[in-house]
């Protein structure tokens, strides 16, 4: 199962034959939890990864808390995803290297999602300068695929953020080559949208280009049920001013809707609070 799980999370996206059940391992329930929140099935990911938190594995309990915080941040809670972050960064930092995992499920990969999790949280509170110092901390400990990969969304996120559209896409560029390179599905989907959204940012020269790629993002979340992508896929297809506008539009808050009702009460809270969230 757990082989199968891992590939869901960080390959083909395919989920595993019961896709509900909860595997025996921590590590096992790691990877569950991740991919139930690729589907926005945020409550139940939330149920695995708190007893995770409590784990008497440093390195596992980091993990889990910085996951939370990224389903946090999906739902626009920034501000208590920071608190998450905190907590994964300060049961991370001192870990000796140990073993390493191919997809950055270990101390380096830990420390990586930490700091990159805290770069996006203070970007998304306005709080650029500390997120670039942040991103800039982490690019000591993103050796792997999927470390090299958020890196460049946050990158990326930062520059547009600064209005420095040019210098976001080399580091959207490189996320997307870095996720079709390990050929994982649901990475590349987020980069698509990354990158799509930052060269329509740059003008309209390349726009068909953009608008490709989140086509090609919504198209592929659809197929495989990547829930806490599609809704924004939907809406930036909507943006980009397809034939049929208005039903993308509508579809996007219709998924929106159907994740917050797989939410636990606090991602439901936050999503309400937030300004990032399109209620």
């Amino acid at each position: 199962m757990e082989s199968s799980l891992r590939s869901a999370a960080f390959g083909d996206g395919v989920p595993p034959p019961d896709p509900f059940a909860v595997p025996a391992s921590p590590r096992g329930r790691l990877l569950a939890a991740i991919v139930l929140g690729a589907r926005g099935r945020y409550a139940a990911a939330a149920t695995l990864l708190n007893e995770l938190r409590a784990s008497g594995d440093p390195v596992l309990a980091s993990l889990a808390a910085s996951t939370l915080a990224s389903h946090r941040r999906q739902l626009g809670g920034h501000a208590a995803a920071l608190v998450l972050d905190g907590e994964a960064l300060a049961l991370a930092i001192a870990e000796p290297r140990g073993a390493s995992d191919p997809d950055g499920l270990d101390a380096e990969g830990a420390r990586a999602d930490a700091l990159l999790g805290l770069a996006a949280d203070n970007l998304g509170r306005g709080r650029l300068t500390a997120a670039r110092r942040l991103l800039a901390r982490a690019g000591a400990h993103t050796g792997d695929w999927r470390t090299l990969t958020r890196a460049g969304w946050v990158g990326a996120e930062i520059e547009l953020a600064s209005n420095i559209s040019g210098a976001a896409i080399a580091p959207a560029e490189m996320a997307l080559e870095t996720a079709r390179a390990r050929g994982a599905c649901r990475h590349v989907v987020k980069s698509q949208l990354v990158l799509g959204v930052t060269i329509a940012n740059g003008g309209s020269v390349e726009r068909e280009r953009a608008k490709a790629l989140v086509e090609s993002a919504r198209e592929t979340a659809e197929k495989y049920e990547f829930n806490s992508l599609l809704w924004v896929a939907c809406l930036l297809t909507a943006d980009f001013g397809a034939g049929h506008a208005d039903e993308y539009r509508f579809r996007g808050v219709e998924l929106l809707h159907a994740v917050l009702r797989h939410a636990d009460p606090c991602g439901r809270w936050l999503a309400r609070q937030s300004p990032w969230v399109p209620l």
